[in-house]
């Protein structure tokens, strides 16, 4: 029994039992199509089918939405959540594809929104039926998320939204996206607001979506750019002027603070036996025994397993970190760890690619469609996409900012 099942209450016993069950009968198998290594990189709707079908599949099971009430779409259970993740990983499930939907946007219209519109939006978002995205950044606001520029002008019980958002994940796919707005020119923190809009119903009727190729040859972002789009008032989140402070709830969900109430990724995303799997050392492993170098293996030079094993480390310390989090007792602050944890697995990650690219050599040079590229060409792919990660929810710098200043109490940086 681990130490999660040992602090189970009676309820998230029965529940975790239910849940464990209903993996072992139910699980999806290996996809037929080429999973990519993550929601935000989907880009085949053959791909976002195959993963729809499963967050359905898993929500009417009651894993996907456990902690939300039920008269909005949820499972009416108390902190079973982080339960239902962990047996989902554990059964190394495909990743849930809704990941904007259900990491943001979901507690944020929970929290936000008016009760009609939790009961209209959210049973679809957590079955995975509308997909969603984001609308933060711009092209002249990235780091400085308060420099909005998107403007909503109130006209009689509507607004009318004209802008151009940018960097945005999955839009190319999604039905609705959380979108902050400039609603007072002359006020840059309280003249902001916050929505919700339809913009897959909206396509060449006030919004246009265009895909922005990336370094790997795949379309995970998009530019989204609003002319006159017409939306009703009742899609506003909050007070008018009060944008900054939901913007504040989503923030604090991307960046972690939200993965107990929130599904996280399953494990299994490879499409054969001869992928990676890119967040695991025990890949590399396997990756350094099958590479070769002056008729030796990769695994035959201590530097290289020097780094692995300095991997491994890296990953046990972030688990224990995320058992340390479920324990009120050994917090020194409430949001140190679900802080970090953006910045720390970000940068992990990121590392793990980057030394298989070292172990594979010559051969990271060959790509998916190479028969020959090691793990099936997946290190290279995890290593280009591992930038973005790095960027998204602010930037790693931005983070560290952050904590060193709302955690750690250091001054602001000039």
């Amino acid at each position: 029994m681990s130490a999660s099942e040992r602090k189970d209450t009676p309820e998230q016993a029965e529940f975790r039992a239910q849940a464990r069950e209903w993996l072992e009968n139910n699980h999806p198998g290996q996809p037929s199509v080429r999973l990519p290594l993550g929601a935000l990189e989907l880009s085949d709707p053959a791909a976002l089918d195959y993963l729809q079908k499963w967050q359905a599949s898993a929500y009417d099971a009651g894993l996907v939405g456990a902690d939300y009430s039920t008269d909005c779409g949820g499972g009416g259970h108390a902190d079973c959540q982080s339960i239902a993740n962990q047996e989902m990983q554990r059964a190394k499930t495909p990743f849930l594809p809704n990941i904007i939907g259900l990491g943001m946007a979901a507690p944020t219209v929970y929290f936000h929104g008016q009760e009609e519109v939790k009961q209209e939006l959210l049973p679809k978002l957590l079955s995975g039926e509308e997909i969603w995205c984001q609308g933060f950044s711009e092209p002249g606001a990235g780091s400085d998320l308060a420099n909005q520029q998107t403007f909503a002008e109130k006209k009689g019980d509507s607004w009318v939204i004209n802008g151009h958002k940018v960097w945005t994940s999955l839009a190319h796919f999604a039905d609705w996206m959380i979108l902050l707005c400039r609603t007072d020119k002359n006020d840059k923190y309280n003249g902001l607001s916050y929505f919700v809009v339809p913009i897959k119903s909206a396509l060449g009727k006030g919004v246009t979506v265009k895909p922005l190729i990336k370094m790997t040859g795949e379309t995970g972002f998009n530019e989204v750019i609003f002319e006159d789009l017409v939306i009703e008032d009742k899609y506003r989140l909050d007070e008018v002027g009060a944008g900054w402070k939901v913007a504040m709830t989503t923030l604090a969900h991307e960046r972690g603070a939200g993965m107990l109430v929130t599904p996280a990724a399953g494990g299994m995303t490879q499409k054969t036996e001869k992928s990676a799997n890119t967040s695991s050392p025990s890949a590399l492993i396997e990756l350094a025994k099958n590479s070769y170098r002056n008729g030796k293996t990769a695994a035959d030079d201590p530097l290289v397993r020097d780094d692995i094993v300095k991997m491994i480390i890296r990953q046990e310390s972030f688990r224990q970190n995320q058992r340390r989090a479920g324990v009120q007792s050994l917090l020194d602050h409430p949001m140190r760890l679900a802080l970090q944890n953006k910045l720390v697995g970000t940068e992990y990650n990121q590392d793990l690619a980057q030394l298989a690219y070292d172990i594979e050599g010559p051969a990271s040079s060959l790509y998916l469609n190479d028969e020959h590229a090691p793990g099936g060409g997946e290190w290279p792919l995890a290593y280009m996409n591992s930038f973005g990660v790095t960027i998204a929810a602010g930037a790693n710098e931005v983070q560290r900012n952050i904590l060193g200043e709302r955690v750690l109490g250091m001054p602001k940086s000039k």
